[in-house]
């Protein structure tokens, strides 16, 4: 159980979970590879990351970039999908279905993409770590779209559990974690929502992107876990239940 002289790619590993996941894999001994869509996040955190950390601009809506970006990284141990883009939560009949579709272009789609590419060169004893939401379980008005598409994340891993053994495959469904996605709603929104969530936990607390990053860490180090759903949000689903 140990990941020194490991190499972890993380998708989406330029913000939030997947940052703090680079910053705990590197920490761990791994060389970490992280992929982004934007080149300026990009280079602001590898600004931040060890030396031996490299990563690539990779937009996953694009099976050509990547494919690229496994083809530069080589062989790896362990893949790690944290990439999404924000919710757009309103109600289906308001919602055009080619909308509706970009919703899985990287939710679902640049999983399959990533997995597709990635698999084939993961060494024995490897895994992978999708990530979901419990928006999947416990979904809000307006959120049918994104509750399916992570649904169908941990379906999908289920699959892929199965069908890419021994190579492992797990998902991450977090809670209310607090990352740069919340920056851009305004500020007294932001707190109403932080104290709603936080009195809706079981902890009364929010989560951070460290704790999904540990979970990462637990899920490509136990040789012993495949096809699971980690569940990390302060007891949120039961109190709501």
């Amino acid at each position: 159980m140990s990941l020194i002289d490991q190499r972890v790619v993380i998708v989406g590993g330029s913000s939030g979970m997947g940052l703090a996941t680079a910053h705990a894999a590197a920490a761990a001994g791994a060389s970490v590879t992280i992929a982004s869509s934007r080149r300026e996040r990009l280079d602001a955190a590898l600004a931040e990351l060890p030396d031996t950390c490299e990563g690539f601009v990779t937009d996953t809506r694009v099976e050509a970039d990547v494919a690229d970006l496994f083809e530069r990284a080589g062989t790896l141990d362990h893949l790690v999908y944290t990439a999404g883009d924000a919710l757009n939560q309103r109600p289906l009949k308001d919602l055009p279905l080619d909308e509706a579709r970009h919703l899985f272009d990287v939710r679902f789609w640049g999983v399959i993409a990533a997995v597709k590419h990635a698999a084939p060169r993961i060494r024995p004893g490897g895994s992978i770590v999708l990530t979901s939401g419990i928006i999947g379980v416990s979904p809000t008005p307006g959120a049918a779209l994104a509750a399916g598409s992570a649904c169908a994340i941990e379906g999908l891993a289920r699959g892929l559990a199965v069908d890419l053994a021994p190579v492992r495959v797990n998902t991450v469904r977090p809670g209310s974690i607090r990352t740069p996605m919340w920056d851009g709603i305004p500020q007294p929104h932001r707190d109403a929502m932080v104290a709603a969530f936080t009195e809706r936990t079981l902890t009364k607390s929010i989560g951070t992107a460290d704790q999904i990053a540990a979970t990462n860490l637990y899920l490509m180090e136990n040789g012993f876990v495949t096809g699971t759903v980690l569940t990390v949000d302060g007891g949120l689903i039961l109190s709501s239940g």
